[in-house]
């Protein structure tokens, strides 16, 4: 299937709202512009195709072919000024660089003075909102007016100015190393994966360790406590510390709930950061703050004062429904949660353009892992087929190498089983490609590729012997890691008790309920 041509000029205009697009019309006005202009009439006609179309836009003969990229250049940055210009997106930040480019005006005119002045404003004004970067620009902007120009009658003033930018250089330099080990741990993470043994752990604590830099608590800001607990968080993901995980997520969390000035500011990381603590206490299986911790953020995401705009739209919906699975599959509770999954199918349609194809993919591994809770084995089947035949798309391998997995159950729990001596062969050639498979999945496969040499009447004594082999793996920190991604002990005992997989779950859901009450 040829995929459909994405134009970012025609992906910008799609993404428009009604208001957006009025108000581009009315900013083009404004202009004085003639309203047959090219660069508008090339807006009308995008806006109304379904699918970018260059040849029906050569048709209109508004353009000829040499000149319609300067025209979609044109057009493209006509929008974007418009967008800055509306309400909706007039952001602390924008508002501090709009100060800043009013003071350079200034300042070449000449008045010297009203520029310090809008200065020393939008210097507290950053200062306030954590946005010492450009703080530290503005300071480094003063410096240069009060060098060169005798504005004020202070005789402190370059003292005062020169311990302002040493502190907040120190501030900058602290974060900038701190979001750069928070982005390495990150880039490692999604490179290798998590932990699998001894040796693989020593060398991530080292790699840690050697890029923290020192310093001291009481003196950090919520930025430089942002970047320190991301930090810790991808390093306690990679070392399967989940309970490290769920400590540094709520120091997160809570961080943003003391100062709710900062979840206008930076919504995207009060997102990412309410994700990663779902996620820590989905691997704890600590359920009912799992509940009331996805119940908040849902709640404070339809609050009026939290920012609204597409990216913040899209990252709520893949944060909040990827965890309503996860809800699900803690409960066990899959035939529940099948009418989500036409809700999930119908959004992503909606968010194609601001969710990337691997995120889309996790939200298939998810759906087929419920169809497959719920007994459908050939919907779970069908979803499978769309990340395994996916060869555009470098995913983490271990989402890979599990769809694999559950793919060979599902064909044998469907009773599809003329193709399964293929399908081992195939799935086995995969795994072993693999640089470090989990001995989860060698035992597994292992079983796989006998089940053709066993008798109907042997196979229930066969999963026994390979249940009581995976139970050792149980609480092994390294490997236990497989069974999160696919519970291969509960469908195990659901085929030696002869129950179905989704009342297994249930039944040990419950049993860890009445054991912590």
């Amino acid at each position: 299937m040829t995929k459909e041509q994405k134009d970012n000029l025609f992906v910008l205009v799609k993404s428009l709202s009604k208001s957006e697009k009025r108000q581009f019309k009315l900013y083009v006005g404004r202009l004085g512009v003639n309203e047959d202009s090219k660069f508008l009439s090339l807006f009308n006609i995008l806006d109304k195709l379904n699918t970018y179309d260059e040849a029906a836009i050569l048709k209109k003969g508004i353009v000829k072919k040499g000149q319609l990229s300067n025209l979609k250049a044109h057009l493209y940055k006509q929008i974007l000024i418009s967008l800055r210009l509306n309400p909706s997106h007039q952001t602390i930040r924008i508002q501090i660089r709009e100060q800043l480019d009013f003071a350079t005006i200034l300042y070449h005119k000449g008045l010297y003075k009203q520029s310090l002045k809008i200065l020393d404003k939008a210097k507290n004004l950053a200062i306030s909102n954590e946005e010492k970067n450009v703080a530290y620009e503005i300071v480094e902007f003063e410096k240069i007016i009060e060098s060169q120009y005798i504005t004020r009658s202070l005789s402190n003033r370059a003292d005062e100015l020169s311990i302002q930018a040493k502190e907040l250089s120190q501030h900058n330099v602290l974060a900038s190393k701190l979001s750069n080990l928070s982005l390495q741990l990150y880039g490692l993470f999604l490179k290798t994966g998590y932990v699998k043994n001894d040796k693989e752990s020593q060398r991530v604590i080292k790699y840690f360790n050697a890029r923290l830099p020192k310093y001291d608590i009481h003196t950090l800001g919520f930025r430089e406590k942002l970047w320190l607990y991301k930090a810790y968080l991808w390093y306690s993901f990679l070392t399967l510390d989940f309970l490290s995980c769920y400590k540094y997520a709520s120091k997160l969390v809570d961080l943003f709930f003391e100062n709710r000035e900062m979840i206008i500011l930076n919504p995207v990381f009060f997102l990412r950061g309410n994700h990663y603590l779902l996620e820590a206490l989905f691997y704890l299986r600590h359920y009912e703050k799992f509940k009331e911790s996805l119940e908040r953020l849902e709640c404070v995401t339809k609050e009026k004062w939290f920012p609204f705009d597409d990216n913040i739209d899209g990252l709520s919906f893949l944060f909040i429904y990827n965890n309503k699975f996860n809800l699900h599959f803690i409960e066990g509770s899959f035939k529940e949660g099948v009418p989500l999954i036409d809700e999930v199918l119908e959004r992503l349609k909606n968010y194609s353009d601001r969710i990337d194809e691997h995120h889309i993919m996790v939200f298939y591994y998810k759906i087929a892992s419920m169809y497959f809770g719920a007994g459908d084995n050939r919907k779970c089947i069908c979803f499978l087929e769309k990340i395994i035949s996916n060869k555009s798309l470098q995913m983490r391998e271990d989402l890979l190498c599990f769809s694999r997995i559950l793919n060979l159950v599902a064909h044998y729990e469907a009773g599809m089983d003329y193709n399964l001596d293929v399908l081992i062969r195939s799935t086995y050639k995969f795994l072993i490609k693999m640089e470090d498979l989990y001995e989860v999945q060698k035992e597994f496969i292992k079983f796989l590729r006998g089940l053709g040499d066993i008798y109907p009447h042997e196979v229930r004594d066969e999963f026994i012997k390979l249940h009581k082999k995976l139970k050792e793996f149980e609480n092994d920190p390294y490997q236990s890691r497989a069974f999160l991604y696919l519970d291969i002990i509960s469908w195990l005992e659901s085929k030696i008790q002869n129950q179905p997989i989704d009342l297994i779950i249930q039944n040990k859901f419950k049993k860890r309920q009445l054991n912590k009450h």
